[in-house]
């Protein structure tokens, strides 16, 4: 076998469970989790199906080696220079970036090293994220004359416009402790307590209703696209929907009585 068999034989994307958590590792470390055409497919996949199983209720993305992800690979990039597969390529990422947002459960990107182009555009993606000390954060096509466009889309959602502008302007670098103060990032800690700090996010989220989180998270990101008069009329009737459910009315019931609530 060689070594390319060897490498389609490899899954793209590793799949693990654990109760309600589905954990999906980027497996190409040898790549840097490079997102390849297979990669992302194999990843839209994987996130395809976990957006029919009610089952799950929290998904962590992670990534095998020193990169979570180094963006899009650029040898597959260059080795076709075509307008029309330049624009399916990125309408592909674009899908797969939307497809984390529209997923019903959260998505955690557990990061543990770095981030880069598309790479930190996936991490902005996520719901929540949580770093690695040692991981480091770029948005750094423009070294190569290739303007981030499409990562400043997630980038500009998480971080101030200056602040934004200013990584994909000069392509630098930021470390860990930087990302998370620009709100990129949830959190940072050592690189041994990476697994113990997600479990404990994800062990907080577990506790609440499945279905009181789905229908926050897709009245959060709607919102942020309106104006604020639509803004509140959808979140109030999104709340008066939540208030209408079983869980809602438990939760309140059991707060007037003193008592953790029955789900």
């Amino acid at each position: 076998m060689d070594q390319s068999e060897t490498d389609q034989a490899i899954p793209m994307v590793l799949h693990s469970r654990s109760g309600g958590i589905v954990t999906l590792t980027l497996n190409r470390a040898a790549q840097f989790n490079a997102l390849s055409e297979q990669m992302m497919d194999a990843l839209q996949a994987a996130l395809d199906a976990v957006a029919q199983d009610t089952t799950v209720r929290v998904v962590v993305l992670a990534a095998e080696g020193r990169a979570f992800c180094a963006g899009h690979d650029l040898k597959q990039m260059r080795a076709t220079s075509e307008l029309d597969y330049y624009q399916t390529l990125f309408t592909q990422c674009s899908k797969l970036m939307l497809t984390i947002q529209q997923l019903p459960q959260p998505v955690i990107a557990r990061v543990q090293g770095i981030a880069t182009a598309a790479g930190c555009q996936l991490v902005a993606m996520c719901d929540l994220a949580v770093a690695s000390s040692a991981a480091r954060f770029a948005v750094s096509g423009i070294n190569l004359g290739l303007f981030c466009a499409t990562p400043s889309v997630a980038l500009s959602r998480n971080v101030s416009r200056k602040q934004a502008l200013e990584m994909l302007l000069t392509g630098d670098f930021i470390d860990a402790q930087t990302a998370m103060a620009r709100g990129l990032i949830n959190r940072v800690v050592a690189p041994e307590q990476l697994d113990a700090e997600i479990a404990h996010l994800t062990a907080s989220i577990l506790t609440k209703p499945a279905v009181a989180v789905a229908m926050g998270k897709q009245l959060f990101y709607q919102q942020l696209e309106m104006g604020i008069d639509a803004a509140y009329q959808l979140a109030g009737q999104t709340m008066a929907c939540n208030m209408m459910d079983p869980a809602a009315q438990e939760g309140v019931q059991a707060f007037i009585e003193k008592r953790a609530p029955l789900w």
